[in-house]
């Protein structure tokens, strides 16, 4: 017997009431009935429908990436879920990717955080990491994103199912990116066919591997060896992580998963290392978010490869022409 569709089942009159509340709370948003709040910048949204990894924190990376080079004035508000000290393992992967050349803002009250950076320093943009759903902030642009590799249509809401709102909640947003569509065959030349708005395809790019410990140097994968190596990781989506290593062509022996933000222990470490020994593992490999949880702990003998990817939207240049004539349409109505 499978016990996933008897649990959702079970589940299903709380979705019902769990979906009740959230088509409320965001009505009463969007009516007016609760009063948005406003930054003075503007406020790009990204977020998704879903629990689980869909791209936002590499979709987030990239877009302040291409904002610096217009030389803009970039600041990220994060709740920094499942984090402590106003940091999480996300917000310390941007950071760490970014290098100090934008501002944060962590925190459950990202207005609150917002109106401190501007306090501080002059903000062109926010960009307001998985806020689809944080409707209590005012934002000039909604971007959705659609795990292509993950098809939603007959999921259930939270908590039968993977579905943070219904599907017809896409019809907030004003640009649509369907992630990982490198994996779905046909799936980039669909994403062409929707022309109804804005919709645009975004693959997995690998950028190489650092090793773990050592400096943000990156080596290719024929520069890591041949392998076979132990891969682990705790993240949203970790078949994502796997099938991409088997993509980059990396030999694959062994695999661990952990729950999503885990926080790797010593005994973790011991565990990985001894279930690598037994697979004949040559070295480790890992994700970028979980090296953050990772932080102190060390893998003697064998080494430890992270890997770093970015995100690759397609048509590039439409992308960011639209979301700059948006953005300029936008902050132009509120003016």
């Amino acid at each position: 017997m499978n016990a996933r569709p008897f649990l959702s089942d079970l589940l299903w009159p709380l979705s019902l009431l769990y979906g009740a509340g959230v088509d409320a709370r965001v009505r009463m948003y969007l009516n007016g009935w609760l009063k948005q709040k406003r930054l003075k910048a503007a406020v790009i949204s990204i977020g998704n429908l879903s629990v689980g990894g869909t791209g936002k924190t590499p979709m987030v990376i990239w877009l302040a990436e291409r904002f610096l080079v217009q030389g803009k004035r970039v600041a990220i508000l994060s709740r920094g879920y499942r984090g402590s000290e106003g940091s999480s393992d996300e917000v310390q992967l941007m950071k760490f990717r970014l290098q100090n050349r934008v501002a944060f803002g962590v925190g459950k009250n990202r207005f609150a955080e917002g109106k401190r950076l501007e306090a501080e320093r002059a903000v062109d943009i926010f960009l307001l990491d998985d806020g689809f759903q944080h409707v209590e902030l005012a934002r000039d642009l909604d971007i959705l994103l659609l795990d292509a590799s993950r098809p939603m249509r007959g999921e259930p809401l939270l908590p039968a199912g993977r579905l943070r709102e219904p599907l017809s909640a896409m019809s907030r947003a004003n640009v649509v990116v369907f992630t990982r569509t490198e994996v779905v065959p046909g799936a980039p030349e669909a994403v062409e066919k929707l022309a109804h708005f804005p919709v645009f395809a975004a693959t997995t790019r690998l950028l190489g591997f650092r090793r773990h410990g050592g400096g943000i140097a990156l080596e290719s994968a024929a520069e890591i060896s041949g392998g076979p190596f132990f891969a682990f990781c705790g993240i949203g989506n970790p078949e994502a992580f796997f099938q991409d290593l088997q993509t980059w062509g990396l030999g694959i022996c062994g695999r661990a998963v952990f729950g999503d933000h885990h926080r790797y222990t010593e005994q973790d470490v011991l565990r990985i290392k001894k279930a690598g020994a037994k697979d004949g593992a040559k070295a480790f490999i890992t994700t970028e978010k979980d090296a953050q949880n990772l932080s102190g702990l060390t893998f003697e003998g064998l080494p430890l490869f992270i890997s770093v990817i970015d995100m690759a939207v397609s048509p590039e240049a439409d992308f960011l022409s639209i979301l700059d004539r948006l953005l300029a349409a936008k902050i132009g109505a509120a003016a």
